[in-house]
């Protein structure tokens, strides 16, 4: 299965220019821990960068710095590691096991933003997946035994 078919495609992101004030009303506002940043790009979002709540607290708040004049441009991580929609889930986590990142931009052929990825969501599906397993296997008890019966 292709990580463009269950990733978040509703992404929160900000522009380089948005204040941290702002960001961090954004990050509230929508129950996130981090925000996208991207650029319009030929009428597309290209990601450039991420910044987290964690970002916010020590680039900025343990710093003493002024959160209304910093941009998540001055703060983001530009170091970002993006997906291609049609790589794999296993793919997926690897990378991001590789790279030690917990999310990762699932980005289309041309750049453009898709979705997001985060570990989260990847245990959250593959606790379900291992679910539905572990049901197989008492199905599989029960009609042996009814079987041979």
């Amino acid at each position: 299965m292709a990580i463009g078919e269950v990733c978040v495609r509703q992404v929160v992101y900000a522009s380089p220019d948005t204040r941290v004030v702002e960001a961090a009303r954004l990050m509230r506002e929508h129950h996130v821990g981090n925000l996208l940043v991207a650029e319009e790009s030929l009428g597309r979002r290209v990601p450039v960068g991420i910044v987290t709540d964690r970002d916010i607290v020590l680039e900025v708040l343990a710093a003493d710095l002024d959160p209304h004049r910093l941009t998540v441009g001055d703060i983001m991580s530009t170091e970002l590691v993006t997906v291609p929609e049609t790589e794999g889930i296993f793919q997926t986590i690897q990378l991001m096991r590789a790279k030690g990142v917990r999310r990762v931009p699932v980005v289309d052929a041309n750049g453009g933003l898709v979705g997001i990825a985060a570990v989260d969501d990847l245990l959250e599906l593959l606790a379900e997946e291992l679910t539905e397993l572990a049901k197989l296997m008492v199905r599989e008890r029960r009609r042996e035994v009814e079987m041979r019966r």
